[in-house]
C-alpha cells in the first residue's frame, strides 16, 4: 500500500492509523468497544489477519485492550488505572501507596529549557505548572511539579479544582491519551524549600523522579519532577 508521501508500508500499519485516527477523533469514546477485526477487514478491504495485526499493534501501545469473551475496547484511563499503570512507589508489604493531593490551579508561564527539551517546544512557548503536595495518611509525602503545553490544554488554567490522578481529565476533557511514559531517578538531598514543605530535615534524603508522558504517535504531551521522602516506602520497577 501506498502511503502520501509515495512510499510503501505494510497494509496493517495503514489500518491502524486510520484506527489511531478515529480514537483521537473521539469518535470512539474512551471505553467504546471497537468494531470486531472481522468488521474492520471488511471495512478497509483487507485480510481478517491484517485486521488482527493492525489491532494488536494497538494494544501493544495500550491504546485499546482486549476482554476475554467481551471484545476490544479504547483505553480509558480511571483514578484506579492510573495508579496501576503509572505509580511505582510502595510500601513496606509491596501494596502501592495511593496518595491524596493538595490540588493547586495551573499557571500559565514561558516554557524554561527543561521545558522545551522534553516536551518539544519551541522557543517562546507556554506552558502550564501545577505545583501540588501529595500527601500519605495526611503527611507531605511529594512534592511535584507538573509541566504541559498550554496549546494542548486550553481552559485547564481556569479550573478551580483539580483532580488527583490527572490522565482521566487529560482524555476525557481534552483528547489526549497517555499511552506510556519514562522515568529517570535520582538521589538528592532536600534543599531548605523542599524540606519545609515535606516536613523534613534540610540534607534529608529524597527520590527524584522525572517523568515525560507520550500520547498517540510517541507525542510528549507531560513532564513532572516528583521529590519523594519515602521513609520506609520504596520504588518498585518491574522489568520485562
Amino acid at each position: 500500500m501506498t502511503s502520501p508521501d509515495g512510499s510503501r508500508r505494510p497494509r496493517y500499519l495503514h489500518v491502524r492509523g486510520q484506527l489511531v485516527e478515529r480514537i483521537r477523533s473521539g469518535a470512539w469514546a474512551p471505553g467504546q468497544p471497537i468494531p470486531s477485526e472481522f468488521d474492520i477487514a471488511r471495512e478497509f478491504g483487507v485480510s481478517q489477519g491484517t485486521a488482527r495485526m493492525a489491532v494488536t499493534a494497538l494494544v501493544a501501545e495500550n491504546v485499546v485492550v482486549r476482554r476475554q469473551g467481551l471484545g476490544t475496547y479504547v483505553c480509558e484511563h480511571t483514578q484506579e488505572e492510573e495508579y496501576a499503570r503509572f505509580s511505582s512507589v510502595f510500601d513496606g508489604e509491596r501494596r502501592r501507596i495511593a496518595t491524596d493531593t493538595q490540588s493547586r490551579q495551573a499557571v500559565v508561564a514561558g516554557a524554561n529549557r527543561t521545558e522545551r527539551r522534553d516536551l518539544n517546544l519551541a522557543a517562546g512557548a507556554k506552558v502550564l505548572r501545577i505545583r501540588r503536595v501529595r500527601t500519605r495518611d495526611g503527611t507531605p509525602f511529594i512534592l511535584e511539579t507538573v509541566s504541559v503545553p498550554a496549546a494542548l490544554f486550553p481552559g485547564l488554567a481556569q479550573r478551580e479544582t483539580l483532580p488527583a490522578t490527572l490522565y482521566e481529565l487529560y482524555q476525557k476533557s481534552y483528547g489526549v491519551l497517555v499511552v506510556r511514559a519514562e522515568e529517570r531517578l535520582t538521589a538528592i538531598a532536600a534543599d531548605r524549600a523542599a524540606a519545609k514543605t515535606l516536613r523534613v530535615a534540610a540534607g534529608a534524603p529524597l527520590l527524584r523522579i522525572e517523568r515525560t508522558a507520550f500520547a498517540l504517535e510517541g507525542r510528549p504531551v507531560e513532564c513532572r519532577v516528583s521529590l519523594c521522602y519515602l521513609a520506609d516506602a520504596h520504588y518498585l520497577a518491574r522489568l520485562k
